[in-house]
């Protein structure tokens, strides 16, 4: 079986402000929240690629989550506004896994943002050279292609297309493939 694991490649970052019902009464952002952030990240890092997951699960291919690893360094506090950086560091017919960096970065109305004008309406999105704002929380996430059965699938086998599709979205990112 070809293996695709390669050196990192470009960050794609999903943005938003950290919502009321995400934190505690201190305001601090709850552990499990993460997760569901890195779902985000990887999520829109797949429609980036040109896919969804709706795509996916509607041509009977699953993606569900075989391992998980978080690394907290700061806690996100309620209003701050954060990108989720995601990027693939290993690629096979059979599973993938993502590297994820959660990051505080200034956001439109932050204060000391220094953002004035059409830039102040955006927070980083799409793809990046690299991971921009103070480090909060750092992690993985493996997962396994499988079919509604939850039997294992090759991707090349089961959707040639989408397959090739990724591979040449890393190939023309990283160059190392």
């Amino acid at each position: 079986m070809e293996t695709q694991d390669f050196l990192s490649g470009h960050w794609h970052a999903a943005s938003f402000r950290v919502r009321y019902q995400e934190s505690d009464q201190m305001g601090v952002v709850y552990h499990s929240n993460y997760l569901i952030w890195f779902e985000i990240g990887r999520t829109e890092m797949l429609r980036g690629l040109g896919f969804t997951y709706l795509d996916l699960e509607n041509s009977g291919l699953l993606l569900p989550v075989l391992s998980a690893e978080l690394k907290f360094k700061r806690s996100a506090k309620y209003d701050d506004t954060v990108a989720v950086y995601t990027r693939m560091t290993s690629f096979t017919p059979l599973r993938l896994v993502f590297e994820y960096e959660v990051r505080r970065v200034a956001g439109p109305g932050a204060a000391g943002s220094g953002l004035n004008g059409p830039e102040s309406d955006s927070f980083p999105q799409g793809f990046k050279s690299s991971a921009d704002g103070e480090l909060l929380v750092s992690g993985f996430t493996g997962h396994a292609w499988v079919n509604r059965e939850f039997k294992p699938v090759r991707l090349d086998r089961a959707l040639p297309e989408i397959y090739g599709g990724i591979l040449n979205a890393l190939k023309e990112d990283r160059g190392t493939i």
